[in-house]
């Protein structure tokens, strides 16, 4: 049995002898069902295979829909406002940053760290949840995965420019000098370059191989339509067309264009069996790959500061403090992108259910409460070991200059995901929407916190404030932008939902089913499955 095997009592019914109404407010869409005897579906619609691959394959063939355009518009131009501030830091100097001694670093370490954090739900979903068998996974690990590339390239941005001399950026590499020794290598900053690299890495070689066989799908469904004609132009053209309208307008081969986009993508899938047990074989290769770098990468993010001799730094607790950080922010980045597609593209709640989302708001509470012990842990950590620099430092964070910031991170982080203890927060969409974007503004604050505490070092006579800058506050919106056209960019032209994944856990894909009409490999690829 693989890991892609579903679950054969599911598949027969058993698991869920009778139908939860649907319509009942305590259920929701019919999924959040308190009885442990009945086991809530995990795709909605009464769908057939067809219909899954019609749904999701139908978001990108059919037309762009109206809010695309002006969204994508709004994120490229605050993606290129980013790329203009980081073009006038190039030209000028950190001078235009807000740096001072003794904080030498500031929004850009933020960022950086604030952005690996992010990137950690995607590997969790789709590498750990695979490995315990979490079936409802299958909903959101693409979105995830997609999200956990786009914002390590956002953060891989900071640690570039943030050396002041960009041209010298190479030596933060392993690459051997004239005295053939690695340069800084006792240095935590090139530890993140190891770190984040083979983080990046695995990462896109776990998104883009589950991409494969769906990537095959969209490349046969195009080839089947490869000889329509597809015509572009102004969004207001009325139908004639008349004079100079017309003329703005092109026609396009666009089907062959996608067949051949796709084929390449697709690097030569044909669905066979051969095919489908070197994809399992490495999937599950590439989960346990990637599960180790949930705790190692921003372990190794943590020491940047943990490895100091600061007060407020120099602590054990950063590794696993930071860990469930990460976890915490992603799941709140997953609902934050999740929730307004799941309302804007037909079909996608038959998909994403209310017990996923329910499922994701549990795991913030637990790893909002473990982020919140952390806190804790720090001030107990710092009276118990009587060092009276310590014990200054963290009373100087909450209740010194930043104290606002401090208490923000407090409020965003510890008390608002408590609220998901009640069913009534975790079955409110809107709500959860909310307590998402809370949260992530609130990781950002702890990560802010963090480097505040540079402010105040040993010597008295350094100590200062920290203010940003109109460039280090342009700078973080334009990463921001770059994100969401990357991620605008993904939704419009790959498939958001892992095809033959979400097959794999409805009813029909066992071969004992009596809806089970396949010849070959139990994917769901067949019963007109392109």
């Amino acid at each position: 049995m693989t890991v892609f095997q579903p679950d054969r009592e599911f598949a027969l019914g058993r698991a869920r002898p009778r139908t939860p109404d649907a319509h009942d407010p305590s259920t929701v869409d019919g999924t959040l069902i308190d009885d442990p005897g009945v086991r809530a579906p995990l795709v909605l619609g009464n769908r057939d295979f067809r219909s899954v691959t019609a749904t999701i394959c139908g978001w990108i063939e059919d037309k762009t829909p109206k809010w695309w355009f002006p969204a994508f518009f709004i994120a490229a131009n605050v993606a290129g406002l980013g790329t203009v501030m980081i073009l006038y830091l190039i030209i000028t100097g950190v001078g235009v940053w807000g740096l001072q001694i003794p904080v030498a670093w500031s929004w850009d370490i933020t960022n950086f760290v604030w952005w690996v954090g992010i990137g950690h739900a995607g590997t969790l979903i789709s590498a750990i949840l695979c490995l315990f068998k979490q079936k409802w996974r299958t909903s959101i690990n693409r979105f995830a995965e997609a999200m956990t590339i786009f914002a390590v390239i956002c953060a891989g941005t900071f640690p570039g420019i943030h050396v002041g001399r960009v041209w010298m950026a190479w030596m933060l590499f392993p690459i051997p000098n004239y005295n053939w020794i690695w340069p800084n290598f006792r240095s935590p900053l090139l530890w993140d370059v190891f770190a984040v690299g083979t983080y990046f890495t695995i990462s896109l070689l776990f998104w883009y191989m589950g991409m494969i066989p769906d990537l095959a799908t969209m490349r046969d469904r195009a080839t089947a339509r490869i000889d329509e004609k597809v015509t572009f132009g102004p969004l207001w053209a009325p139908h004639p067309l008349p004079g100079f309208i017309k003329r703005l307008t092109i026609t396009l081969p666009a089907n062959r264009i996608a067949a051949y986009f796709y084929g390449i993508l697709a690097m030569g899938w044909r669905m066979s069996s051969r095919h489908w047990w070197n994809y399992e074989k490495a999937y599950i290769l590439l989960a346990g790959m990637s599960t180790p770098l949930v705790l190692s990468v921003h372990s190794v993010v943590s020491f940047d500061f943990a490895v100091s001799i600061l007060p407020g730094w120099h602590t054990t607790i950063f590794p696993p403090y930071f860990v469930a950080g990460a976890i915490f922010s992603g799941f709140a980045m997953v609902l934050t992108l999740l929730i307004p597609a799941r309302a804007l593209y037909p079909g996608m709640k038959d998909f994403v259910t209310a017990r996923t989302i329910e499922n994701m708001c549990k795991i913030i509470t637990v790893t909002g409460s473990m982020v919140g012990f952390a806190y804790m842990m720090e001030f107990f950590i710092a009276w118990y070991g009587a060092n009276p620099n310590e014990k200054e430092a963290f009373l100087i964070r909450a209740f010194g200059p930043y104290w606002w910031a401090y208490w923000i991170m407090v409020t965003c982080n510890v008390v608002s995901p408590q609220v998901f203890w009640f069913k009534w927060a975790r079955t409110s969409i809107p709500f959860i929407f909310l307590i998402s974007i809370v949260v992530n503004i609130g990781m950002w604050f702890e990560r802010y916190v963090i480097l505040t505490t540079l402010s105040h070092d040993f010597l008295t006579s350094s100590w200062g404030y920290f203010s940003p800058t109109w460039v280090d506050i342009f700078t973080f919106v334009g990463s921001l932008g770059i994100f969401t056209t990357l991620f605008l960019l993904f939704m419009r032209f790959l498939p958001m939902l892992a095809i033959s994944e979400v097959k794999n856990v409805m009813p029909q894909a066992d071969p004992h089913h009596p809806m089970y009409h396949g010849h070959g490999h139990g994917n769901g690829h067949q019963n007109g499955g392109h």
